[in-house]
């Protein structure tokens, strides 16, 4: 079902779903909240920039009463995670599942269709090699009609694509296709819904479907996707081909493979949400994370030599939170306590002399870190739902306490691999009134 984002939407009516599982469906989404009557094309699944599933849903119910009491599932379980459920609006759920596109409306014109999305089409596909793709056992809707490529405004094909088919059976026989190969490439597939179809064609060809505000100088992101530990039971990979996906590095690792935790590949993107060459594993224990180092450090993939280094948690959080780690794979993890950037000190240096004391369990990073995400989907929370982004209190907001001379001194000039204890010996005789 199509959505005009002219139409009009009662607030009290939507929630938004956080901490699915990635691989989730709107079916999955129903099971959760059996019981409850979710309106015709009422799950909408949120996207990442990489149009990749973020674990975020809105979902519209037939009523506030039903609304109500999906509430009252916040934090119940699917499988083995809990589900936080939050309050949204119309305007929340239409800028997920909202859409003027006329070619989407045709496509989504067909009533009771099951629909597929295909991720990593070679770019020359053609309807006719889809069609034969799925074969016999899964007929595609209208044939050649019922396949909508996503192309990015200039015509170019993104390598994605939805097919509608008549039933559940012959979805079910598509998806088992899951992986299969079109020419050279194997094909992903995953149950999609009409919200999907909206979401992924606006996003491919207009502007980003919901503009984040610019941040303020210093966001504060919690550390909250990896227990950080100081445990090296992780590795980071260097140098990648930017084309290496998952099985290429579980095919690198080898016999080390079987010894990664549940979804503890995690791709690093740059600036631009393209793959950097970088990777972190996390491993089952410390031990096998230093065996799959020294053995596979500079092995090869696709003709580029790929450097390995044993790393932690923390040290992993630092990465896919926006930090760099020097030449040797490795940085110092950031403080237990509140790190505050040469940013603050420009920009807000009250902040500096504040007595006011800071929460221990934060750190902060530049604002451009929002932009590094992995496959995994680590980002700022999006509008609608309780804000995990904190900021400094203006300067009108602090006690503000005068500067005093020579308490503060900046140092230039450190090497690019400098940790505290290293500063710490530099000014060894000299009193600090404070831990660095």
């Amino acid at each position: 079902m199509a959505f005009s984002k002219m139409e009009l939407i009662d607030d009290n009516t939507v929630v938004r779903a956080r901490g699915l599982p990635w691989q989730s469906s709107d079916q999955d989404i129903a099971r959760f909240f059996k019981g409850l009557n979710i309106a015709k094309g009422g799950a909408a699944l949120c996207l990442n920039a990489q149009g990749r599933r973020n674990g975020e849903a809105l979902v519209r119910f037939v009523s506030e009463e039903h609304r109500d009491l999906a509430l009252q599932r916040h934090k119940h379980h699917m499988g083995n995670r809990y589900i936080e459920v939050y309050k949204a609006t119309g305007e929340d759920f239409l800028k997920i599942a909202g859409g003027t596109s006329n070619e989407v409306a045709q496509f989504l014109s067909k009533e009771n269709q099951v629909i597929v999305r295909m991720r990593g089409l070679p770019f020359t596909a053609t309807a006719e090699e889809v069609v034969a793709f799925f074969g016999q056992h899964c007929p595609i809707t209208g044939g050649k009609e019922g396949i909508l490529f996503v192309t990015y405004p200039d015509g170019r094909p993104t390598g994605d694509a939805f097919v509608l088919f008549a039933c559940e059976e012959y979805a079910q026989n598509a998806l088992r296709k899951h992986k299969d190969l079109l020419g050279k490439r194997y094909i992903e597939l995953f149950r999609s819904t009409a919200a999907e179809v909206q979401q992924v064609l606006n996003r491919f060809s207009s502007a980003p479907l919901i503009p984040l505000p610019t941040p303020p100088i210093i966001p504060v992101l919690p550390q909250q996707f990896v227990p950080p530990t100081n445990v090296r039971d992780c590795i980071r990979l260097r140098g990648l081909p930017y084309a290496a996906t998952v099985e290429d590095i579980l095919d690198f690792l080898g016999e080390f493979s079987t010894d990664i935790r549940t979804h503890g590949v995690h791709m690093v993107l740059n600036h631009q949400g393209r793959p950097s060459g970088d990777a972190f594993i996390q491993m089952k224990c410390a031990d096998r994370a230093f065996m799959a180092a020294q053995k596979n450090h500079k092995k090869v993939m696709k003709d580029r030599y790929v450097e390995v280094f044993q790393c932690s948690a923390e040290e992993m959080n630092f990465v896919l939170m926006g930090g760099t780690l020097n030449r040797n794979g490795l940085s110092p993890p950031p403080s237990p306590a509140t790190v505050i950037p040469t940013e603050a000190a420009i920009y807000q240096p009250s902040v500096l002399f504040s007595p006011r004391a800071l929460q221990p369990s934060t750190a902060y990073y530049p604002a451009g870190t929002q932009l590094f995400m992995n496959y995994t989907a680590y980002y700022p929370s999006p509008p609608g739902s309780p804000n995990s982004l904190g900021y400094f209190p203006t300067a009108a907001n602090l006690s503000s306490v005068p500067p005093q001379p020579g308490t503060v001194v900046r140092v230039q000039g450190l090497a690019y691999n400098t940790g505290v204890k290293e500063i710490l010996n530099f000014f060894q005789g000299y009193q600090s009134t404070d831990p660095v």
